[in-house]
């Protein structure tokens, strides 16, 4: 009698005791989200914000994908197919939401050949299409006036890429589309800081020699594919790591104010 009443007993115990799962413990469906960042060095991978906003400021419910790329105009980002890439990411299906970030202006500006675009009228033609195309993929686009460089006359930072900036606020109005002013918000933090606290945010220090790729590998019997090397300078317009950190920590604060949906994805 003692064991059909321990075996009885089993038979009542719940689901969860017993090991299995029932159909309320069933795990929940993630709503996955993705952020792509498109524009020029100031954003990529070496020497931008980028890095350090995708590595340290967004959760893991949200992919991020930095697309831009070095040497890119808001012009030849296009002509190059670039921009073809990030509207097939565009339309990857399976995410609650795709926002595209859209920062050009310094490759804009001109004296760079097969770069530079006219600030009156293409500059402008061609963010405004870039917003379009965005919202056409099922993405929300956010434009970003672009990062200020750290260049200073008598103590007054230069701001060179104000009309870029200023072009860029006129078409985020005209499009009804977020705007996130990094221009302003980077030279006014550069300005108050002064041009020797603002030169810890290069490549490297300054007088520091350029590194870049070196020639003569060595050769071996065995010929392998050779790995690609970051080319480092100092200037005042890339960034190293405490000016990526920086600035990426500048951007979430601005993404968590001008996009209320993204704040829960956003790490401070």
């Amino acid at each position: 009698m003692k064991a059909i009443a321990l075996f009885l007993a089993g038979l009542s115990l719940p689901a969860a005791a017993s090991g299995q799962t029932t159909a309320a413990e069933a795990p929940r469906p993630i709503a996955p989200y993705k952020i792509i960042l498109v524009g020029d060095s100031t954003t990529a991978v070496i020497g931008g914000w980028g890095p350090s906003f995708c590595a340290y400021h967004v959760t893991s419910f949200m992919a991020c994908l930095n697309l831009a790329r070095g040497g890119r105009s808001s012009g030849n980002y296009r002509t190059e197919g670039s921009w073809n890439v990030a509207l097939g990411e565009m339309r990857t299906p399976g995410y609650k939401k795709i926002w595209v970030l859209i920062q050009f202006g310094h490759n804009d500006q001109p004296g760079k050949p097969g770069r530079s675009t006219d600030l009156a009228t293409e500059f402008p033609g061609n963010l405004a299409r870039y917003v379009d195309e965005a919202r056409a993929a099922g993405a929300e686009p956010i434009l970003v006036t672009p990062l200020t460089r750290r260049m200073f006359e008598n103590g007054t930072l230069k701001n060179d890429l104000a009309p870029w900036a200023e072009a860029m606020r006129r078409v985020a109005a005209d499009k009804g589309v977020p705007l996130i002013d990094l221009n302003a918000k980077s030279a006014a933090a550069v300005q108050a800081m002064g041009e020797a606290a603002a030169d810890r945010f290069a490549q490297l220090p300054p007088g520091s020699a350029p590194i870049g790729p070196t020639a003569g590998n060595g050769a071996t019997e065995v010929q392998e594919m050779p790995m690609a090397q970051a080319k480092l300078s100092f200037d005042r317009t890339h960034l190293g790591r405490e000016g990526a950190d920086y600035f990426a920590k500048m951007m979430t604060e601005e993404l968590a104010r001008a996009i209320p949906d993204m704040r829960h994805l956003l790490v401070p």
